[in-house]
């Protein structure tokens, strides 16, 4: 799991994707044992976080069990088991705010990023 985490980490850096954020997941969720949670500048980068992340991790033979949300490109959920991935609109990702969804002690302005 651990090898997997720095290997998105890596990957989403490459990728120029935007506030990355990982939540731990544990106790909070029977879905799932860790959240990424990041942004790209527009749909069209949005997509191609997720079709980049998907295809590098192939390579290494990890495939996800599913995803979600990839024609529309406003808000592509990765599910990869025990780590799940969200690759966000800015503007969706406001809305939506799963941050505080799923960590209420936090305030998004002050949240620390990866």
């Amino acid at each position: 799991m651990e090898t997997l985490k720095k290997s998105i980490i890596s990957i989403l850096e490459d990728n120029k994707a935007e506030n990355i954020t990982l939540i731990d997941m544990k106790g909070k969720s029977s879905v799932t044992d860790l959240m990424f949670i990041v942004s790209g500048r527009s749909t069209r980068h949005v997509k191609s976080i997720a079709d980049n992340l998907i295809t590098k991790l192939k390579k290494n033979k990890i495939k996800p069990i599913g995803v979600e949300g990839f024609s529309s490109s406003e808000w592509i959920l990765l599910d990869y088991g025990d780590l799940l991935v969200h690759v966000m609109h800015p503007e969706t990702r406001e809305f939506y705010s799963l941050e505080k969804l799923w960590d209420e002690n936090i305030e998004t302005d002050n949240y620390t990023y990866i």
